[in-house]
């Protein structure tokens, strides 16, 4: 008995070498593998995350022929922080996640280069930094905090809101409670100015807004209008502060079950849509400023930048001294 398991092991053995049979590999071979993919974000679905991530999820499904079908999951459905979201990403409970890179910071230091005040100047010069050498190296990095990123989404230009007061120069931010991500150089940066700077899971922001917990907020003009915050804040300052790149992730876990060739289709596929997604913004920025100003919200866009960036500095010479002179110097020679 135990000589004919022996054969039959055997031939089996030399099967499997021969053949190239290995389960899995072998599916994908055929077109087999399948998978579902739950994509999340904390934003509402009419904000330009969520479109792009439809838009991929599309693609996707079209180019997979069905066999990989993302589903989007906007809002905060699946954790109501960034934290929390990404940690579920790490573990692999969540497949795909989109948003800022403010947050990433506290897992993957690298990337908070991109969090200092007035680094960029526009949308071109972010381009040409996020899209070379210098963008792929911090997408890279994030693999050893068990992050796939495929591609730089975008977020947009920062600018403060609040429900106190008119601000235009920095001295008018003095005093104001204003709700900051979990980001230390964003802190620094409104303690620089005299604000008292509380850092927040974005699901709670829109209730202490209202409540008066806190007086206002910064984020792109996009999250503004998407949620609304025209309703609990009567100030919108075009301070465009930071420049709030969005980074598209998989789960490293779930990124190395999925096959070479269907991997090359998802990649490529962020990297389509991210151009998609880009410009969506962009394209409906000033439409949304308009939109904010026909609501009510008091919108001050003659903004001295050289002033709000003399009074921010001594964050950015901080800054210099944690991520090298050498590859700040870097991203401003990309004009």
């Amino acid at each position: 008995m135990m000589k004919r398991i022996g054969i039959l092991s055997l031939a089996c053995f030399v099967f499997l070498a021969f053949s190239g049979c290995n389960g899995g590999s072998d599916k994908a071979e055929k077109g087999e593998f399948k998978a579902q993919l739950k994509l999340a974000s904390l934003t509402p679905m009419s904000h330009t995350y969520n479109q792009g991530a439809m838009k991929f999820a599309e693609l996707v499904k079209e180019r997979s022929k069905g066999r990989i079908q993302v589903t989007v999951y906007p809002d905060g459905q699946l954790g109501k922080g960034e934290r929390e979201l990404l940690e579920a990403v790490q573990q692999g409970t969540i497949d795909v996640y989109v948003g800022s890179t403010g947050p990433i910071g506290g897992f993957s230091p690298g990337i908070g280069i991109l969090d200092i005040p007035f680094l960029f100047n526009d949308y071109g010069h972010a381009d040409r930094v996020l899209d070379g050498p210098i963008g792929q190296q911090l997408l890279d990095d994030l693999e050893k905090a068990q992050f796939k990123a495929l591609a730089f989404w975008e977020n947009g230009f920062r600018n403060l809101t609040n429900s106190r007061r008119a601000v235009k120069v920095p001295a008018d931010a003095k005093g104001l409670k204003i709700r900051t991500m979990e980001n230390k150089l964003h802190m620094a940066a409104f303690t620089a100015v005299g604000a008292n700077p509380v850092p927040m899971a974005f699901g709670e922001v829109y209730g202490a807004l209202q409540q008066g917990v806190l007086d206002g907020q910064e984020n792109p003009i996009a999250v503004i209008h998407s949620v609304k915050l025209d309703e609990v804040q009567q100030y919108l300052s075009l301070t465009q502060h930071v420049y709030s790149p969005a980074v598209f992730i998989v789960s490293l876990k779930k990124w190395q079950s999925i096959p070479e060739q269907d991997q090359e289709m998802l990649f490529d596929t962020a990297r389509e849509v991210a151009r998609y997604q880009r410009n969506l913004g962009r394209d409906m920025e000033e439409k949304q400023i308009d939109e904010l100003s026909g609501r009510g919200m008091i919108v001050e866009r003659t903004i001295d930048k050289a002033e709000w960036r003399s009074a921010m500095q001594p964050v950015i010479s901080q800054a210099a001294g944690q991520f090298g002179r050498e590859k700040i110097d870097a991203i401003l020679g990309s004009k």
